[in-house]
């Protein structure tokens, strides 16, 4: 006669010991191309440049306030002569002073550099400069 089959076993997920070590693999990944993204981003944040003022308005001066102004108007400064690395505006917002120019223009710079908005030639570089680092 036909021996009774045997009963069915439930089917069971993973075991937790191979599921962690699959997201741990996974992690693993994960840290590794995050690592040289970052390196990437924090180099171009370096790189980065902010024309004082933008493109689109060249030729306006900067009050000391970061407003733009007419040239020639009185107590404000000429347009700076190349645009700032980022590195340098960073340094400079942490307390020193804009490379090549006075300290008083550094200051005018910096109120204008802090105005930027969006759709403005170097705001994706300030902001970027304003994103805390690991």
């Amino acid at each position: 006669m036909d021996e009774p089959a045997d009963p069915p076993v439930p089917a069971t997920p993973a075991s937790p010991s191979r599921r962690a070590l699959m997201l741990g693999s996974v992690g693993a990944a994960a840290i590794v191309s995050i690592r040289p993204a970052l390196a990437q981003t924090t180099a171009s944040v370096i790189a980065c440049q902010i024309p004082v003022p933008d493109p689109a308005r060249a030729g306006r001066y900067v009050a000391a306030d970061g407003t733009l102004v007419a040239p020639g108007t009185q107590g404000a400064f000429p347009p700076a002569p190349v645009p700032f690395k980022g590195e340098d505006v960073k340094r400079a917002l942490q307390g020193g002073t804009l490379p090549g120019v006075s300290s008083e223009q550094s200051n005018a710079y910096l109120q204008y550099i802090r105005r930027l908005q969006s759709g403005t030639s170097g705001f994706t570089c300030f902001a970027s400069l304003q994103m805390p680092r690991p």
